[in-house]
């Protein structure tokens, strides 16, 4: 889960991702909508692939970037844990803090 919070916390890869969930877009057709070389989108793409996030399919002399929802939702699902653990954590506390303010 590192690789896809790391990959992740760059607007450029995020927007990558939200692109390319729907339907596969080639590299270059991504790299012309923004301001950067071809091989920076490309390395973007790279860093998204290694996370999982994305596939690269062939296609002629073309590579079709897709999105990959089940890494996203593995990571939806880590978040969604951590967020029981902590509700749990403040609502303990709050009972705490509560029997102690009723102690005095």
């Amino acid at each position: 889960m590192d690789l896809v919070f790391r990959a992740l916390a760059d607007t450029t890869r995020r927007d990558i991702f939200q692109r390319v969930i729907g339907d596969g877009l080639s590299v270059s057709s991504l790299a012309d909508d923004y301001e950067m070389s071809f091989a920076a989108v490309q390395k973007h793409v790279s860093v998204l692939e290694r996370a999982a996030l994305v596939t690269k399919e062939r296609h002629g002399r073309e590579q079709i970037v897709h999105g990959n929802l089940s890494t996203l939702r593995r990571a939806a699902a880590l978040l969604d844990a951590f967020e029981e653990i902590w509700i749990g954590r403040a609502t303990k506390i709050a009972e705490i803090l509560g029997e102690k303010g009723s102690a005095t």
